[in-house]
């Protein structure tokens, strides 16, 4: 056994014990997209939502909460809070180099991702009766670059932050703004046209996760889903590249 893996099965126990993680990450956007759910009207097609229903236009937004509190709040906060507490300090003395503890933070935090996506679409597919994705491939793909991008966010974050109660303010002030330049908070008909164009580009691309979850003709044609995708990717390269040469074990 590695001492990658071993590392990985401590972390995931880890985030099994902490239920702010697991209830806010991983099970809060299922809840919250079923109890929205259960109020009929939101179950009716409407012209505002492209004539699909606002649960199914909704549950990519319901999605990606999970996986900016994931990325964005849970990776900085652990991983400056073993900074402070001199975990990092102490294992650059032993043989296993400080950045396993950080793959092993990532792996755990993908593996959540990939269970809160599943629940999301499982739980809006055989109770709320939405579609499953109709473009699986190019879904798959902007899931992982986009909840990716988020992720180099959330490292460079614990890269720059020296104390915890600072990795916890820019972790709370990233997910704000990722998630409202998103446009997660409001329906996309409310937002201006300009935020609306942005909010394709930024992590985690949910109007080009609804687009290939309802196989919208923007999706199907190809083209703008992967130069969406090209972005976030080339986002998520550049940032994280970023955190790695800035990043402190002390």
């Amino acid at each position: 056994m590695t001492a990658l893996h071993r590392l990985t099965v401590a972390e995931t126990r880890l985030f099994l014990r902490d239920p702010v993680s697991v209830i806010f990450g991983v099970l809060f956007p299922t809840a919250l997209l079923l109890g929205l759910g259960a109020i009929p009207a939101l179950r009716e097609p409407a012209d505002e939502f492209g004539g699909v229903s606002f649960v199914e236009a909704w549950a990519p937004a319901a999605l990606a909460l999970g996986l900016g509190i994931i990325a964005l709040q849970q990776i900085p906060v652990a991983m400056a809070t073993y900074r402070e507490r001199g975990v990092l300090r102490r294992m650059s003395t032993t043989p296993v180099h400080p950045g396993a503890m950080l793959a092993s933070q990532l792996l755990v935090a993908l593996g959540a991702a990939v269970v809160a996506g599943l629940l999301v679409v499982l739980s809006a597919w055989a109770v709320l009766g939405v579609p499953l994705p109709q473009q699986p491939l190019l879904f798959a793909a902007v899931f992982v670059v986009g909840f990716g991008a988020l992720l180099a966010v959330g490292t460079l974050i614990a890269a720059v932050a020296a104390t915890l109660r600072l990795a916890t303010g820019l972790a709370t002030l990233a997910y704000v703004v990722a998630m409202f330049a998103g446009g997660v908070f409001l329906p996309q008909f409310l937002l201006p046209d300009a935020l609306v164009r942005l909010s394709a580009y930024v992590p985690p691309g949910v109007p080009t996760l609804l687009d290939t979850w309802s196989g919208a003709p923007a999706a199907a044609g190809g083209l703008p889903v992967m130069l969406q995708v090209a972005i976030m990717a080339v986002l998520a390269v550049a940032v994280g590249g970023a955190a790695a040469k800035l990043f402190r074990w002390e």
